[in-house]
């Protein structure tokens, strides 16, 4: 997603949302508790999360507060914020700003479970209330 606060525009890559789902997870974190987290899983060393959240720091997306010889990180952006723009830039790009195609799409590709679609019709009949 475009970062708000980013004039530049830059967008969060894969590895960089990682870094942010841990910290959306609990925060405020330091690297080694952020690379405690996620560092085995994704064979990463604490030099690679330093250099992540170096990058979302500089993307406006963090916030740093010094606390000894350490920083703490925090998100300044909301997961849901997040979520609602990639959304929104998904649909667009790969739908033409229409919902309701990738919603045919997924139904068409068998994509959707029947708890799937009991779940869409739940929200789209409370939605119309």
């Amino acid at each position: 997603m475009t970062i708000p606060s980013d004039p530049s525009g830059e967008r969060i890559s894969d590895a960089e949302h990682a870094v942010m789902e841990v910290l959306w997870d609990r925060s405020p974190r330091s690297a080694a508790d952020v690379c405690e987290a996620i560092c085995e899983t994704r064979d990463w060393t604490i030099a690679t999360v330093k250099t992540l959240l170096s990058r979302l720091v500089a993307k406006g997306a963090l916030a740093t507060e010094p606390e000894g010889r350490r920083f703490l990180y925090r998100p300044l952006i909301a997961r849901s914020a997040y979520v609602g723009g990639e959304s929104r830039r998904l649909v667009n790009r790969l739908f033409g700003g229409r919902a309701a195609s990738l919603f045919a799409h997924l139904a068409q590709s068998e994509a959707l479970t029947d708890q799937d679609l009991a779940e869409m019709e739940a929200l789209l009949k409370e939605l119309r209330q």
